[in-house]
């Protein structure tokens, strides 16, 4: 993974860039990119790029042109079937010179245009300007995986890997919070793109191609989720039995954690949680990974949330060179500006600060790259909220049923607060609007509802702006025309990919927490054959009947510890607003929580603030507090911390690094005038 940044001239008016921006944009992405750095500028644009060095370490040096040195790409990411995409771009004609998949990327755009991003499986953002036909093309993995922004200001249109870098090319660019982000934030967890928090900046779709050209953009998509129809004989279903079924996924997981061990020049970690996922791509990991094979696990001081038991024993099993690191909440405290910082959004949980803790000492070990479990419990049908979402549908049909509504009694069995200890409460909270139950959004209402309740913290200005949209609608009413065609599981599935895996659980836990100490992460859930795969197969090998991941724990078998793959499930989490209200809480916390931070920032009401504040740290000594307090002191002050770092204050700035590439077009035609 890299950081790419760069300007682009929208109108024969406006400025070309200039150096000191670009240099202030590429400094601002330096944790992304600390091996090398390099510059391209022209009359009309300007590329930068920060290279975290994982493949062909000797050459791909960017920004890279093409052998008429008319057309150049910054790219970020890893195209893992890059190999045979070159070779069939040699049998076209195509001549190489380094061995980069940088390289690969630029020739297959010129050989098949956009169609070439359906080629590739991989994670990426890119950015290609071809300086003949003054045309600047971006382009966003299928899942998000690699964060890609722009705004267009004055003129002309910033892009970058992260915000930072777009508001560090000059002091011109607006800083505001969009309050459209806000209420995004304080219902799904996360924003949803185009859409981002900051007024002016958007973020590119994931599997979407942005097109600039005669001043012009178009946006198109190159890849949409997509799962068998119900009704009928759709032929894209997998026919096999369940034992097939087994078989297949067992072998495109090894096919797919192969391909992201070997396309590397360097060593290839995984984090293990402890849990099946993880497990089972660290088994299948250790057998490309040649005699070293490092894991990496987080500890935590509160029992309630470590896992180490069953870390270790994946780790003895796979004979691992394991590392861990245990957590604490004065931990997550001090590191949590830092945080912020690096997710550039509000974050609801603290969960992303120990994984930031995880990547610092995977660095430490000397490790560039890992391997992660995330993206299975999407694929395969794994979280609570899946079989949620098929026990309301079940009670449901007959809504009186007291032995139906009893099925809740088996859901989030880790929690102190779960049906199985609440039952009035939950029959209470998960009974509401069963009618409903056929409605796109069923299963997950009732965490949108429990998120959407920190708005009444909000302050008469953003409650005012929040009161004029419905997020919830924005976001059900451009579906795909096939949704309702789609199991409700499908429809369940799609939901939370679009929403928590891509702008949450891939970004401000994953490449976010990743980069900020320069590791790249790598998920074979996320392998385009084992997605097609798992979005082909019947809902009941994925959840047979309540049992989540059926198939992924049969697939598991014979290679991870009985112990794992039997545990019940537990989701990873953290200690939350407990880690900011005990009486040795940093006094950043204060600050941030201020009336005085509170008015300037414009987004919660000072008063509702201090009575949570109260209320949090009355709890802190026996640590019963609701999940929404949790979710409402967590998501406050990481919003203050934001406002501080983006809004209040200019973030990045130049880093006087050596530039590996510096070609400046536009300095030598000017000198040459």
């Amino acid at each position: 993974m890299c950081g790419i940044a760069g300007i682009v001239a929208l109108s024969a008016t406006a400025p070309p860039p200039s150096r000191e921006a670009l240099l202030h944009m590429v400094g601002a992405l330096a944790h992304r990119g600390p091996d090398e750095r390099g510059l391209y500028r022209d009359r009309r644009a300007g590329l930068a790029h920060a290279r975290l060095s994982v493949v062909d370490l000797l050459h791909g040096q960017q920004p890279l042109a093409d052998v008429s040195g008319l057309t150049w790409i910054v790219f970020n990411g890893e195209i893992f079937n890059y190999v045979e995409l070159r070779d069939k771009l040699i049998a076209l004609g195509h001549r190489f010179r380094t061995r980069s998949d940088t390289e690969v990327v630029l020739h297959a755009y010129q050989a098949w245009g956009q169609a070439a991003f359906e080629r590739m499986n991989g994670q990426w953002a890119v950015a290609i300007w071809d300086s003949a036909a003054g045309r600047l093309m971006l382009s966003r993995d299928r899942y998000g995986i690699c964060p890609l922004y722009y705004c267009e200001h004055a003129g002309r249109v910033f892009f970058a890997s992260e915000v930072k870098a777009i508001f560090a090319a000059e002091t011109a660019i607006p800083r505001a919070f969009d309050p459209a982000g806000i209420d995004q934030t304080f219902t799904f967890w996360t924003v949803i793109p185009p859409q981002s928090v900051f007024e002016g900046v958007k973020e590119l779709q994931p599997g979407h191609i942005r097109l600039y050209e005669g001043g012009v953009a178009r946006e198109t998509a190159f890849w949409e989720p997509h799962y068998p129809r119900i009704s009928g004989s759709d032929p894209e279903w997998f026919t096999g039995s369940c034992d097939d079924a087994v078989e297949a996924v067992r072998g495109a997981l090894e096919a797919a954690t192969a391909l992201r061990m070997v396309q590397a020049d360097v060593p290839v970690g995984c984090y293990l949680s402890g849990g099946l996922d993880s497990s089972l791509v660290a088994a299948l990991g250790r057998r490309f990974a040649g005699e070293r094979f490092q894991t990496f696990s987080l500890r935590f001081a509160d029992a309630e949330y470590d896992e180490t038991y069953f870390q270790r024993l994946v780790a003895a099993a796979t004979a691992s060179e394991h590392h861990e690191v245990v957590i604490s909440r004065r931990d997550i405290a001090a590191v949590f500006p830092e945080v912020v910082y690096h997710a550039e959004r509000p974050i609801l949980r603290t969960a992303p600060a120990p994984l930031f803790l995880l990547s610092k000492l995977v660095r430490e070990r000397g490790i560039k790259v890992v391997l992660t479990g995330e993206g299975a419990d999407e694929m395969f049908a794994g979280y609570d909220l899946f079989r949620e979402g098929k026990v309301r549908r079940f009670w449901g049909r007959q809504p009186a049923s007291s032995r139906r509504a009893r099925l809740l009694e088996r859901l989030y069995p880790y929690l102190s607060r779960s049906p199985v200890h609440q039952q009035a409460m939950a029959r209470q909270f998960f009974g509401r609007d069963l009618h409903a139950c056929d409605m796109p959004g069923f299963a997950h209402d009732t965490r949108w509802r429990t998120t959407s309740a920190i708005k009444r913290l909000f302050c008469p200005d953003m409650r005012g702006a929040s009161q004029h949209r419905n997020a919830v609608s924005e976001l059900l009413t451009p579906l795909p025309a096939e949704f309702s065609r789609w199991s409700f599981l499908a429809q369940d599935q799609y939901l939370e990919i679009r929403t928590l895996m891509s702008g949450y659980l891939l970004s401000s836990q994953g490449d976010r927490m990743l980069m900020a100490h320069s590791v790249e992460g790598r998920f074979p859930y996320l392998d385009d054959d084992v997605v097609a795969l798992a979005n082909s197969l019947p809902d009941a090998y994925k959840l047979r009947v309540l049992d989540e991941k059926h198939v992924l724990k049969r697939a598991a078998q014979p290679i991870v510890p009985p112990q794992v793959v039997a545990r019940t499930k537990q989701p990873y989490r953290a200690p939350n607003a407990l880690s900011f209200v005990g009486h040795d809480a940093p006094d950043y916390i204060r600050e941030a929580l201020s009336d005085t931070a509170l008015r300037a920032a414009n987004v919660f009401d000072p008063k509702s603030v201090a009575i949570l504040l109260g209320k949090c740290r009355s709890k802190a000594g026996d640590g019963d507090l609701s999940n929404s307090d949790n979710m409402a002191l967590v998501g406050v002050l990481s919003t203050q911390i934001l406002h501080q770092q983006f809004i209040a204050s200019r973030p990045g700035g130049a880093d006087k690094a050596e530039l590996r590439i510096d070609v400046d077009h536009e300095q030598r035609e000017r000198v040459l005038a």
